[in-house]
């Protein structure tokens, strides 16, 4: 365990993007207490600017947006994480398959993997959720959950492929473990890297996929999220009346929780690679450098 904590303590951009997710987590499990509004019941003027009363002001019809922020983020999240648990779960379990035992296996699971690939996602989900219709945020959920797990599975199975020659697996084939105890015990542990940075890019892609979707129409408007709030400012013509904080609430929380989620994306990606942590002390150690050349001139001018 304090093999795993000190590479991500010593990282910034994780240590960044783990607080900024921590405090989207903690808002979302919070929401009854940091707000005491009902975010779809009308408690202000339409179109209120941000005030005490209302920290970022009303919708058209009257409702807080700080509320609905809130709420949102109590949605938003919960759609992201188990869609992202999907994609990982589906991309995972055919990848390994394929990549382990490979054959006629690895074939059909190519093939299908092949299909999902050509096949547009955007368009695919627009024509699923219209066909739906007013879907909840469970079925979006759903919806990009099982249409989005094919390039985790193409990423999985080439990892699994390299690592299914090396001698550790060839030495556990020969003394006769069992192949659930090679996947579970030898290989899984290897494949962290590449199923967290599967997990954490489609937490990323779902939320700004279900925000899309709910901003073009195609979600519950009574639902209670990011991409709802964006809908209901577009169809009230929030911008046009000045309405700016119904806009930029929803927009600056989903940009702020994609640049926390990208850092753990990058971080991860750092950590599990030793070219780019060889870099990243190189670099370090040319900074370092630097100061102190500088450090040397300004001893030199002065003396």
């Amino acid at each position: 365990m304090k093999r795993m904590l000190l590479p991500i303590l010593g990282n910034r951009k994780a240590l960044i993007g783990l607080a900024v997710l921590i405090l989207y987590v903690a808002v979302a499990l919070l929401a009854p207490v940091l707000t005491g509004h009902d975010p779809i019941k009308r408690v202000g003027r339409p179109h209120e600017a941000p005030s005490l009363d209302h920290i970022l002001g009303t919708t058209r019809m009257g409702r807080d947006v700080f509320t609905q922020l809130i709420w949102g983020t109590r949605t938003s999240l919960f759609i992201g994480l188990l869609a992202g648990s999907i994609v990982t779960v589906i991309g995972v379990i055919l990848g390994v398959t394929a990549g382990y035992f490979g054959g006629v296996i690895d074939e059909a699971i190519n093939f299908v993997t092949n299909i999902a690939l050509v096949i547009p996602q955007l368009p695919l989900l627009l024509v699923i959720a219209a066909f739906v219709g007013e879907a909840s945020p469970l079925v979006i959920a759903l919806i990009i959950g099982l249409t989005s797990w094919a390039w985790g599975a193409r990423v999985t199975r080439a990892q699994t492929m390299t690592l299914r020659q090396r001698d550790f697996i060839l030495a556990s084939e020969l003394i006769g473990e069992p192949k659930w105890r090679m996947i579970v015990v030898e290989l899984m542990p290897n494949l962290l890297s590449i199923i967290g940075f599967n997990f954490i890019g489609s937490v990323i892609y779902t939320i700004i996929t279900e925000a899309t979707l709910e901003f073009l129409g195609l979600g519950d408007p009574l639902a209670v999220s990011w991409g709802a709030m964006l809908y209901n400012a577009q169809t009230s013509s929030a911008m046009s009346v000045g309405a700016w904080w119904e806009v930029f609430a929803p927009a600056t929380t989903i940009a702020i929780i994609g640049i926390g989620l990208s850092m753990i994306n990058f971080a991860v990606d750092e950590i599990s690679n030793p070219r780019l942590r060889t870099l990243g002390t190189v670099h370090a150690a040319i900074r370092k450098q630097r100061k102190l050349d500088r450090a040397r001139t300004v001893v030199q001018q002065e003396a």
